[in-house]
């Protein structure tokens, strides 16, 4: 299955360890997902970690950063893409989007309201699923 986590994701997974979302962790961990990256949402990320209010120091925000790197398959925008997105009301999250298009991802993992708001737009149907990474997780494990 093919994932693209947003940056908050990622924060929750990897830098605070949200307990709820441990399990997908570990399969993320585990290899059980190919996890999709570009360098326009890699960018996002670092900048977001260096975020003042989160306190991380620098070596360990590149660390991170680097460990989730080393994790993702990095997706090229195409010439010409697939097929026509919505816009998101929040133009930074467009990014995700194009990812998990371009990427063929079977998911996009978010708790963004402008982002999860979306997943009831037709032209996704078919594509590629927004859904919180606790819903994901309870689908994941029936």
């Amino acid at each position: 299955m093919r994932l693209v986590l947003d940056s908050n994701c990622v924060l929750a997974l990897w830098v605070f360890g949200d307990p709820v979302l441990s399990g997908l962790r570990l399969a993320c961990e585990a290899g059980e997902f190919t996890l999709l990256g570009n360098e326009a949402c890699l960018v996002e990320l670092e900048r977001v970690l260096a975020y003042p209010v989160f306190k991380l120091v620098p070596e360990g925000a590149a660390a991170t950063l680097a460990a989730y790197r080393a994790r993702v398959e990095m997706v090229q925008n195409p010439a010409s893409p697939a097929f026509r997105l919505p816009l998101c009301k929040d133009r930074d999250d467009q990014k995700f989007l194009e990812l998990a298009r371009d990427g063929k991802a079977d998911c996009l993992l978010t708790r963004d309201k402008a982002l999860l708001k979306l997943a009831r737009k037709q032209v996704l149907h078919g594509s590629f699923a927004i859904l919180t990474p606790e819903k994901f997780l309870q689908g994941h494990a029936s």
